[in-house]
């Protein structure tokens, strides 16, 4: 059984909110016979971290376990990701009572303990040991008689980050390839660092060949993905950056089709990475940037490494190189000490950057980290502004999608007659399969997504 996905997510720190479950859930009937069911909470490296899981998880022999099992994938960006992840575990063990509940991924990281202590969980295991199939044989099915239920090492004493080799990520008509894990930074609301570790790059070779690998098994589009991706190759020999990396890629595996990346945080931009998005037609024209706030002292407070202005001139710089490019950003609304001034210059900085894919996030204080003991905004405030950036955000989109009325698109086919321009514009097709490109010209949109008229039915 394939890890369960809703569709690509994106996000906050490098990868995606925690719009969760992203998983599906095992069905009412649980597992498929013996099986094993993998659900994915939060980011895209998550997505691609849950193919590895479900391998390893087979060759430990979990598939063969009578009532099978059900392997969750967390995410610990928010505390209503972590609070989501409970009630999706207490409803699998009532849907599925003779299944083996294994809860992973960053909020079992971060807070081990919180999901060990759960009735329904049968075992604990962190996101270094997730990747290793013995991990999953410290059950009692497999002769354990250790009844600590959390194995989770430190993931501060993770030197590496491997290259695992996935074939296919099933059901999915785009592949994720992981180039880097963790986070030297330490931004005052984020929790992730310590659920993923300090940054650690995977070796060039090792991403290619996992490109070539998935571009050979057929898949059109493939996506780099990381927690800071754009820190990539600090620590490999010559640092090479990421400009190098995707620069590498397009020239050794003609194959792919096209290729994107995950969130950048524009600050560590660097000139190869520019150079790439003015030349290279493969490189898709869609950027979502790790903005966070709009405002110069809020910032600030968060530890965030770049102005205002900063992002504004960015966003300039890259229109010139690549004209037509599409940004996404991820905002928090609320954060302690925003006055309504500060606010405003998150809003404002949503038509100053040109930003078309907005994710909000309401502010909610993580426990462990600085900005949980400043001075709190109120929760109906936050809420509020939440509510107003994304209007701000649905307004922006939809004046996106009007732009694009009569102009000719690549649409990559996901499922369901929908499908992806190249700037990330999701697309009512009605024809092609699952994986397949078409080139059509949009007649207009619906609010929500365009609408498509292949060529060839035209020229027909």
């Amino acid at each position: 059984m394939s890890a369960l996905q809703k569709g690509p997510p994106a996000g906050l720190i490098g990868n995606g909110p925690p719009a969760g479950p992203i998983g599906q859930g095992p069905s009412p009937d649980g597992p498929i016979g013996n099986g094993i069911d993998v659900v994915t909470f939060g980011c895209r490296l998550n997505s691609y971290e849950s193919e590895v899981m479900r391998r390893e998880a087979e060759s430990a022999g979990l598939g063969a376990l009578s009532g099978g099992a059900v392997i969750f994938n967390t995410c610990a960006v928010t505390a209503e990701a972590v609070r989501q992840a409970k009630q999706a575990i207490r409803k699998a063990r009532r849907e599925n009572p003779q299944a083996r509940i294994i809860i992973t991924g960053c909020a079992a990281q971060t807070e081990p303990q919180n999901f060990a202590t759960m009735d329904e969980v049968d075992l604990v295991l962190g996101n270094e040991e997730k990747l290793k199939a013995n991990s999953y044989r410290a059950l009692p099915d497999f002769g354990v008689n250790d009844t600590e239920k959390a194995r989770v090492n430190d993931i501060f004493s993770v030197r590496e980050t491997a290259g695992h080799m996935v074939d296919a990520i099933e059901g999915r008509a785009r592949a994720f390839v992981q180039v880097q894990n963790g986070c030297d930074h330490r931004c005052t609301f984020c929790i992730i660092p310590y659920g993923r570790g300090n940054s650690r790059s995977v070796p060039m070779g090792a991403v290619v060949e996992q490109v070539k690998r998935l571009a050979g098994n057929g898949y059109a589009e493939i996506v780099l993905t990381g927690v800071d991706m754009t820190s990539f190759g600090a620590d490999l020999p010559g640092s090479p950056k990421l400009g190098r990396l995707v620069k590498t890629i397009l020239r050794q595996v003609p194959d792919v089709k096209r290729l994107r990346l995950s969130s950048i945080d524009s600050i560590e931009a660097d000139d190869e990475l520019l150079d790439a998005l003015a030349t290279e037609p493969r490189l898709m024209p869609h950027l979502h940037l790790s903005l966070q706030s709009g405002d110069d002292m809020i910032l600030k407070r968060m530890k965030r490494r770049h102005l205002r202005e900063q992002s504004i001139r960015f966003c300039e710089d890259v229109r010139k190189l690549r004209p037509g490019i599409v940004f996404g950003a991820d905002i928090i609304a609320g954060f302690p000490t925003e006055t309504e001034a500060m606010f405003e210059n998150s809003e404002r900085i949503v038509e100053e950057c040109g930003l078309t894919h907005l994710h909000v996030f309401p502010f909610s204080p993580r426990e462990g980290t600085p900005a949980a003991r400043m001075p709190q905004v109120r929760r109906e405030v936050v809420k509020q502004r939440a509510a107003r950036l994304r209007a701000a955000g649905e307004a922006a989109y939809r004046r996106h999608l009007s732009a694009l009325a009569g102009t000719q698109q690549s649409i990559l086919v996901e499922r369901d007659g929908l499908g992806r321009t190249e700037g990330f514009t999701l697309s009512s097709i009605g024809v092609g399969q699952p994986g397949e490109i078409v080139d059509a010209v949009i007649t207009g949109h619906d609010g929500a997504r365009l609408t498509a008229a292949p060529l060839a039915a035209r020229a027909a």
